[in-house]
């Protein structure tokens, strides 16, 4: 099968399409031709080892564990194990491999039966369900965790990224009053999301408004402890997803964190989002509901991804950018 395969860490250009070994299902698994999937965040982070915890889990001086990127997919079942009972052979599905261990950037992959992996949502094409999982899960994962009620104010900056869409559409129907902060060219965008307010990062400072939230989110990992904590009142809650940088920063980052905790100024949140099957669930009622949906900037056929790579990671990009296998 075709597969996107590096073998060093780099930019976008260490990535190749080679032919690798197809997998088998076993006894408990299904083996799903994609159609889809995508280039989050994620799969450039693991490519450029940025930050550089990401060589724990993919390989320390070249990638070794995780060869194929790609966390999220959309396709059909091609075949099952003898004991699977959930799938049927041609069944559409969407799913995701998991942040530690990819392998989607290629025409087949192979997930056990009670993995993070379900019948598509009726009203969605391939390439929109294979945008689902990534940002929506976490978005969900960490309004919980920040115990958002209805009536609260919300302010998520990076409104109009891969987490940032379904954060927004999430925190209204939780009935909060939110607020996206985004730049000029995505302002309609984050409205037709449903927010009450958006700023323009370009032209004004969130934290100099004189607004006080009861959550922050960033979705992006850039709005800054300084800033978060000045518009959020104290005890709130601070959610941080995402971050770069080398160890140094990082260890900063961990520091400042606890500090904030150690001090009652915010309650913080970060990590790794968790609940992805019973969060699939809740995410593909809404969709079929009309309650919620995706948001696809552009799409780019497999030969083409080194090209996504230097896309996305200019970091510019609207909602998701989908992969067509």
């Amino acid at each position: 099968m075709r597969a996107a395969v590096y073998t060093r860490y780099g930019p976008p250009e260490v990535i190749q399409i080679q032919d690798v070994d197809k997998p088998a299902s076993g006894p408990t698994e299904v083996l799903i031709r994609i159609h889809a999937t995508t280039l989050c965040p994620a799969d450039w982070r693991y490519r450029k080892a940025d930050p550089t915890f990401c060589r724990l889990f993919s390989g320390l001086f070249r990638p070794t564990k995780i060869r194929i990127l790609g966390m999220e997919f959309a396709g059909t079942v091609e075949s099952v194990g003898e004991s699977v009972t959930r799938f049927r052979i041609g069944d559409p599905v969407f799913g995701s491999t998991g942040f530690f261990k990819m392998g989607a950037h290629a025409e087949y992959v192979c997930l056990p039966e009670n993995g993070i992996v379900a019948i598509k949502p009726t009203n969605m094409p391939f390439e929109e369900a294979a945008a689902v999982l990534y940002g929506g899960v976490a978005a969900l994962y960490f309004l919980r965790k920040a115990e958002i009620k209805p009536g609260q104010n919300v302010l998520i900056y990076g409104a109009s990224g891969s987490v940032g869409v379904f954060a927004v559409q999430l925190a209204k129907l939780f009935g909060a009053r939110v607020t996206g902060v985004c730049s000029t060219r995505n302002l309609d965008l984050v409205r037709s999301l449903g927010a009450d307010e958006v700023i323009d990062y370009t032209r004004d400072d969130f934290s100099k408004s004189g607004h006080i939230y009861d959550v922050v989110f960033d979705a992006v990992g850039k709005s800054g402890y300084r800033r978060a904590l000045k518009s959020l009142k104290r005890g709130g809650f601070y959610v941080r997803v995402g971050g770069s940088g080398g160890l140094s920063s990082i260890l900063v980052s961990i520091l400042a964190g606890w500090w904030v905790s150690l001090t009652g100024a915010a309650s913080l949140v970060g990590g790794v989002a968790a609940g992805g099957r019973e969060g699939q669930l809740f995410l593909r009622d809404l969709i079929e509901a009309g309650k919620i949906r995706t948001v696809i900037d552009k799409c780019y056929p497999l030969e083409q991804i080194v090209e996504a790579h230097r896309y996305v990671e200019a970091g510019h990009k609207r909602g998701n950018v989908v992969i067509v296998v």
